[in-house]
C-alpha cells in the first residue's frame, strides 16, 4: 500500500560520470549564468566546510521538521558519488546531521550534503574539506521518529530539486541543474568559462574593451 509522506522511492538513472566530472570542473557562478541565474542560488545555504568542491546527482530526502530518521536511511542506501539533499523545512531549531553522520557518509563514498535546515559540530566540519552546505548550526539534536520520504522532489533554498538532478557547489554556494538540461548546460558553461578566461587575459594585458558600459547607459537613456 502506498504511504505518501513516509516512503522510500527508487533513485532514477544517474547521469554519466563524464557529465558530472565536466560540470564539477566549472564554477557554480558560471553554471548559474548559463541557466539564466535561475534557480535562486540556494540562499540562505552556505558552506560549513573548508573549501571542498561538490558535484553529483541529488539523492533527495524530505524530513519531518527536527527529525533525521530518513536521513540515516538515505546514508545507508545512497551510492558513492551521490549528494544527499535534505529538505528539513529550513528549520534551525534542531540539527539534522553532524560529525558522526558525515563521517559515516564520507566512508560510504557519499559526495556531500545539502541541508535546508541546521547542522551541528560545525567547528569540526569547518576543519575538513568534506562538503556540507546548510542554513545554520545549533547544538540541539534531532528526533528519530519519522515520517519522511526519499527520492521525491524537494524544495531547498528556493530551488526545486528532483532526484537525479546535478548539484554543483563551491565557496559561493550551490546551484542545481535539471537532469534533462545537463548536457546543454555543460556545453554553455564551457563556453562561458573560456570567455571569462579571455576577459581575465585582456584585463592583464590592458586590452579589455569597456565601450559596452557607455553604450548600455546611452541605450537605457542615462543622462551623462
Amino acid at each position: 500500500m502506498a504511504n505518501p509522506g513516509f516512503r522510500i522511492l527508487p533513485m532514477p538513472a544517474r547521469p554519466p560520470r563524464a557529465l558530472i566530472d565536466g560540470l564539477g570542473a566549472i564554477a557554480a557562478s558560471q553554471i548559474s549564468d548559463c541557466i539564466n541565474r535561475i534557480p535562486a542560488g540556494g540562499a540562505p545555504l552556505r558552506p560549513f566546510h573548508r573549501g571542498g568542491r561538490l558535484c553529483g546527482p541529488a539523492f533527495t530526502v524530505k524530513t519531518a521538521v527536527g527529525d533525521n530518521l530518513m536521513v540515516h536511511k538515505a546514508i545507508d542506501i545512497a551510492q558513492a558519488g551521490d549528494v544527499i539533499v535534505i529538505d528539513a523545512g529550513g528549520d534551525l531549531q534542531q540539527a539534522i546531521i553532524g560529525e558522526i553522520m558525515t563521517t559515516h557518509a564520507r566512508g560510504r563514498g557519499v559526495a556531500g550534503f545539502v541541508v535546508y535546515g541546521a547542522i551541528r559540530d560545525s567547528g569540526t566540519l569547518a576543519q575538513n574539506t568534506y562538503p556540507v552546505y546548510a542554513c545554520g548550526a545549533t547544538p540541539r539534536g534531532p528526533y528519530k521518529d519519522g515520517p519522511g520520504e526519499i527520492n521525491v522532489p524537494v524544495a531547498v533554498g528556493g530551488m526545486v530539486v528532483n532526484p537525479g538532478d546535478i548539484v554543483v557547489g563551491d565557496e559561493d554556494g550551490i546551484t542545481v541543474i535539471a537532469r534533462g538540461d545537463a548536457e546543454a548546460v555543460l556545453a554553455l558553461a564551457l563556453k562561458k568559462k573560456a570567455s571569462e578566461e579571455k576577459t581575465m587575459k585582456d584585463i592583464a594585458d590592458g586590452k579589455w574593451d569597456r565601450r559596452w558600459v557607455d553604450e548600455t547607459l546611452k541605450k537605457l537613456g542615462c543622462d551623462f
